[in-house]
């Protein structure tokens, strides 16, 4: 099972992937993946599907803006990549203050998804806190997102973050099943300047939310920020994470 679901997003590599992405791709090979998460498939996407081939890499998923990028042009270099589902992986937080905001952004993405069906691609969102934080007549934000978005928008659940925002992830995940094929995990402490958690807290029990994640979603995807050398961060969350998948 590890090999199939398990992914790992790139910008946990992201300086190493610049200073010598054929070898980093290679390092990640070698610890067990098959599957990649880009952050940047608009630079040069035929250079992109060469390397990640090279190393034996498939990239199923990609963060791309597709609220700032012209979707021809995404949707171009994610056939180039072979990427399935263009994710979206941030929109600006004032648009969540009031329903307005989120209407006009849920608009925005199923257009976005209307293009990617057309060309036999998904759209995706991927959460921070904020979507959850922010309430509107009492309700999370990003629950409202949710019921407006397309059925053809998939969801990509940063379990950490969700958290963060004031989500109970252990209910949120089996709830919207059909909906949620990503989720982000990590087993790092959180850094001394996160916001204090304000749902049901992740740390600690990401081994959990990783079972309970596989027990619907397509794939369980890796991401480590860390200050100074990100491998041995690296390294012992693919562990972790290979563990919990075995």
């Amino acid at each position: 099972m590890t090999d199939t679901m398990l992914s790992i997003q790139l910008y946990s590599v992201r300086t190493e992937l610049g200073q010598k992405r054929p070898a980093t791709l290679r390092r990640l090979a070698e610890l067990g993946y098959r599957r990649v998460e880009p952050y940047d498939i608009l630079s040069d996407p035929e250079k992109l599907a060469r390397d990640l081939a090279a190393a034996g890499l498939e990239a199923p998923t990609a963060h791309v803006k597709l609220l700032d990028a012209p979707i021809d042009e995404a949707l171009a270099a994610a056939k180039t990549v072979g990427v399935e589902t263009l994710i979206v992986p941030w929109a600006d937080p004032a648009l969540f203050a009031d329903r307005a905001g989120v209407e006009s952004l849920a608009a925005r993405i199923n257009a976005a998804a209307e293009s990617a069906a057309a060309e036999g691609r998904r759209v995706g969102y991927h959460n921070h806190d904020f979507e959850f934080s922010t309430l509107i007549d009492g309700r999370a934000a990003w629950e409202i997102l949710v019921e407006l978005l397309d059925e053809r928008v998939v969801l990509q659940v940063d379990s950490y973050w969700a958290s963060v925002g004031g989500a109970d992830v252990f209910e949120l995940l089996p709830r919207l099943a059909s909906r949620i094929r990503f989720v982000h995990v990590n087993d790092e402490e959180p850094e001394p300047d996160d916001p204090p958690t304000l749902g049901v807290p992740v740390v600690g029990r990401m081994s959990e939310v990783t079972v309970l994640a596989a027990r619907s979603v397509e794939l369980v995807v890796v991401e480590v920020v860390v200050d100074g050398d990100p491998l041995p961060a690296v390294e012992r969350n693919t562990r972790v994470f290979q563990g919990a998948l075995a």
